[in-house]
């Protein structure tokens, strides 16, 4: 006990309690710290950068981001470039090549005196992404081999741009055509069919879904579908690119026919146009809120569709391919019956899924077959996995994946082999400006905090940018087909490149 507590005591009530020196001493401490919480010295806090190279050249946040599909290196961006209620949109293509690896041990390690003085690379822009009004919220190389860069923005055009690339050569890129038909581009989608290259998808503020074919130097509508009544939120095609499905705010589903090849095995329904129309006047399916992510399986037989409020709906789809014919043995017993439902079984409810406590903002199924896992990112900042082998059971719930921050993007690392323990490792990024990957081998539905990280199957994460929610976040990232390197977009206006 102090000094002067004691005295207090024996001089009576009469007289007040007084601090002993130290102790005001040390609340000024306190105190003097407290005024000191001004920018200038947010500043001076310890910032972690994993990063082994950057690139800066965005004066606001980076919305989108895509790789390309031959030359992973080839990264494209989007964005806005300021924070003026007229910022026009900005879009910027770079090699990441000129990032080089890390060495295993730390520079103090190394012989070379100047390796500990070394810095991360800055990485140049090889061609600016101009003409947009608005902020480029989304973009996309096309398929098979990366023809053309397609971007969207929130000025409702769609700009394509010839690209000519090959290994070993520099890349060229050419402005070839432009379409305004929306008020506001959502999403782009590339079309995975050989049969149909350079063919994207998109979905509208008004709901709108268009399919557009690039040839030469023209920009075609293929396709354009009017039923979605509020925001297209998402949309994705089937591994096969026959089919394309669409979600929306007012929590419908529809998969569209593109190609009329279901149509042809007589599969449409009564409008023509789609498979599958799933609406809120179904109380199977109804989502109060809207729905925001649309997956659909390696197999293509399952559509998993996530909304607000942490709903997931798990619908089946048609089987597109051809069915073998039964025997007569079969027809006698039904075998005919069962190879049509089969091949038309579409639209059944398989599974009601509502784990998490937010909405459901992306979604990944297991990159093959032999991963029967779907992957859920919730912006309540955690991610569920589900198997989908045993009835879309819960597998793993990491409560804390994103210490509370929205989960904004989940995806399998694919192998090039197919197969191997890469085949169960899933990459999350989030707006705490991190991003983790996780090994989601073993059963456990045993809900994680962050404390049990490595319990929960966290191998590794990379900082760099500043995090802290709105502002600072990640909002989305490239990884590859094996995802030893990562390239991510950032709210702070950074692209980071970072080494697996």
């Amino acid at each position: 006990m102090s000094t002067s507590k004691n005295q207090a005591q024996d001089d009576g009530d009469s007289e007040p309690e007084l601090l002993a020196e130290d102790d005001a001493l040390e609340e000024f401490e306190d105190g003097d710290a407290d005024v000191a919480m001004d920018s200038d010295n947010d500043e001076e806090a310890t910032l972690v950068n994993d990063s082994i190279a950057y690139f800066d050249a965005h004066k606001d946040s980076v919305f989108a981001i895509a790789q390309h599909p031959v030359i992973p290196s080839l990264i494209a961006t989007g964005g806005s470039e300021g924070d003026a209620d007229d910022a026009p949109g900005k879009g910027y293509i770079f090699d990441t090549s000129a990032a080089e690896a890390r060495p295993l041990l730390p520079a103090s390690y190394s012989s070379d005196p100047s390796a500990a003085s070394r810095q991360n690379p800055q990485l140049s822009p090889l061609f600016a992404i101009d003409g947009h009004s608005d902020s480029i919220n989304t973009l996309t190389f096309t398929l098979p081999t990366g023809d053309y860069l397609v971007t969207g923005g929130l000025d409702g055009r769609v700009r394509a741009y010839a690209v000519s690339a090959s290994p070993g050569s520099p890349p060229q890129f050419r402005f070839v055509a432009e379409s305004q038909e929306v008020p506001e581009v959502n999403w782009l989608a590339s079309c995975p069919s050989p049969s149909h290259p350079n063919t994207v998808a998109l979905g509208a503020s008004d709901g709108s879904v268009w399919v557009y074919t690039l040839e030469g130097s023209e920009l075609q509508i293929t396709q354009s579908y009017f039923l979605h009544t509020a925001a297209s939120t998402a949309g994705t095609w089937t591994p096969d690119g026959n089919l394309l499905a669409t979600v929306s705010e007012d929590a419908s589903l529809y998969v569209w026919d593109v190609w009329g090849v279901a149509a042809g095995k007589g599969l449409a329904t009564d409008n023509g146009m789609t498979v599958l129309s799933l609406t809120a006047a179904d109380a199977r399916f109804a989502v109060d809120g809207g729905l925001f992510s649309v997956a659909v399986s390696p197999t293509g037989a399952v559509l998993a569709a996530g909304g607000a409020g942490g709903a997931v709906k798990i619908v089946s789809l048609p089987r597109l391919s051809a069915t073998t014919a039964p025997t007569q043995k079969q027809a006698q017993k039904g075998g005919r019956a069962k190879a049509a439902e089969a091949t038309t079984q579409a639209g059944v409810v398989l599974a009601s899924l509502q784990v998490q406590s937010d909405g459901v903002e992306t979604l990944a199924f297991g990159p093959t077959a032999a991963t029967p896992l779907l992957a859920t990112g919730s912006v309540d900042g955690s991610v569920a996995v589900f198997d989908t082998s045993r009835s879309f059971a819960l597998r793993r719930h990491l409560v804390a994946a994103h210490d509370g921050e929205a989960v904004v993007r989940v995806e399998w690392v694919r192998s090039p082999s197919g197969a191997g323990q890469s085949q169960w490792l899933l990459t999350s990024a989030g707006m705490d400006g991190v991003v983790r990957r996780w090994d989601l081998r073993g059963a456990t539905a045993t809900p994680h905090a962050a404390g049990a990280a490595a319990a929960a199957g966290l191998v590794k994460e990379w900082r760099g940018h500043r995090g802290g929610g709105e502002g600072g976040g990640v909002l989305g990232f490239v990884q590859g087909e094996t995802g030893e390197r990562l390239v991510t977009a950032g709210d702070d206006g950074l692209v980071l490149v970072f080494e697996a």
